[in-house]
């Protein structure tokens, strides 16, 4: 299991703050992780979209499409920080 963390707009457009969800589902990036997301239809689809900018953090650190994910993981998603 991994615990997604959902930050700012996202938590709002999805409705919830954060979930588990069990990694026996081919997921194995970040990238895999936001397909399987995205693949649940709307709102997912919209709100994580291929053109939207979503940032990832694992366990604290920021990540990358490409990053692996394992279980027992905490994957933060969070829209880009601004500001001035």
């Amino acid at each position: 299991m991994i615990d997604i963390l959902y930050f700012a707009r996202l938590r709002e457009s999805l409705g919830l703050a954060r979930e588990q969800l069990d990694l026996s589902q081919n997921i194995d990036s970040i990238a895999d992780l936001l397909a399987h997301l995205r693949s649940r239809g709307e709102p997912w689809s919209t709100t994580l979209g291929e053109g939207e900018s979503v940032l990832a953090a694992v366990n604290q650190e920021i990540a990358r499409l490409d990053t692996t994910i394992k279980d027992g993981d905490e994957i933060a998603l969070f829209p880009p920080v601004t500001g001035g």
